[in-house]
């Protein structure tokens, strides 16, 4: 990955250099439609080379965003000042201001957005409750450097004083052993400072990021793992927490019960099947991580519709799917960032019906 980065900001940028070259050598002929043509040039050129690359998906974004963050505006800053000393005032404005949007757009999407918790606040009213149930969920911390951040999430679930805490799966995302072995003692000592606590219990299930011991995370605190696919009967609900395997099943069958009942899994592909629940939750997509106007996620690593990758999705009366934006981001070959999906504490608050 390391190698295929460096060949391709070469080759961008030994692009964007000829370019501005071209546009200096123009002299009187240079215009706005010059300008235009090579930007647009420069646009394939590093569409088409980041989708040829071996590397994964992830890796293929990033590839685009070093184009996005650094070679645009480079080129966009050489045509600014290749067009003051052409005295093309108006191409110089317009190129100076989109590079400054690029770079506003960019300090927000990589610095700002990520860290910029939202808690999610959903109040859902069935006639099977006896009594109000208030339900944390906490997906997809997907951390590769537990700190400050993931201890201000923890403190804030605790300040909800909710009944019932589910961790949706995927904590840390790290492929270093070493590095990984520091990271799962940092997260843990930040849980065990934390004080969560709830009355109903606390309920983990693996997401696809996780190690097989994935569940030592949670040493020395209550935390039920559910290493299977298990059911529980915790008083005013049932709880059913999926195994990766099945929350990933679109074909899965769960069986109904008589009382409240409440599925986590960290797919969400599992709700294509025939989930006999109430409340079917899940993490994973994390809202697409990075959301467009008017278009939504540009993907959501999910084989549910779009429209289900985050918030609440109606399937029935008394039957809901809530899939979580989650705490953190992608990790390894993906980029750091976030943008018009903020990163999501959710809380649910069960009531009777009036």
């Amino acid at each position: 990955m390391h190698s295929t980065v460096i060949v391709y900001n070469a080759l961008s940028l030994a692009f964007v250099v000829g370019a501005l070259i071209l546009l200096w050598q123009l002299k009187s002929r240079l215009t706005f439609y010059s300008a235009v043509t090579l930007g647009l040039v420069l646009v394939v050129f590093t569409i088409v080379a980041a989708f040829f690359s071996t590397i994964d998906a992830f890796g293929k974004s990033q590839l685009l965003c070093w184009a996005l963050f650094v070679h645009y505006p480079g080129f966009l800053v050489g045509v600014a000042v290749v067009s003051l000393r052409r005295n093309r005032k108006s191409l110089a404005v317009l190129s100076t201001v989109l590079t400054i949007g690029i770079v506003l757009i960019g300090f927000y999407a990589f610095l700002v957005e990520p860290h910029w918790l939202e808690i999610t606040r959903v109040t859902i009213q069935s006639g099977k409750l006896r009594e109000a149930v208030r339900v944390a969920v906490i997906a997809d911390v997907q951390t590769d450097r537990p700190g400050e951040y993931e201890q201000h999430v923890f403190e804030l679930v605790a300040a909800e004083h909710p009944d019932l805490i589910l961790f949706a799966g995927d904590y840390l995302h790290i492929s270093n052993e070493g590095d990984y072995r520091v990271a799962k003692e940092e997260l843990n000592t930040i849980l065990l400072h934390a004080g969560l606590d709830a009355p109903l219990g606390m309920y983990a299930v693996r997401g696809n990021v996780d190690r097989g011991d994935w569940a030592e995370i949670f040493a020395g605190i209550p935390v039920v793992p559910f290493e299977v696919t298990s059911s529980r009967d915790l008083g005013s609900i049932v709880l059913t927490g999926l195994s990766l395997q099945d929350s990933g099943d679109p074909n899965l069958s769960v069986t109904g019960q008589d009382k409240y009942h409440i599925v986590l899994g960290h797919k969400p592909d599992y709700s294509l099947g025939n989930a006999a629940a109430d409340l079917l939750l899940a993490g994973h997509t994390h809202g697409g991580q990075v959301r467009l106007p008017f278009l939504g996620p540009i993907f959501t690593v999910s084989r549910v519709p779009r429209a289900w990758g985050a918030g609440i999705t109606h399937f029935a009366p008394g039957q809901d799917l809530i899939v979580s934006r989650g705490i953190g981001m992608e990790r390894g070959n993906a980029p750091r960032l976030r943008f018009l999906c903020r990163p999501e504490l959710l809380i649910i608050d069960l009531v009777p019906l009036e």
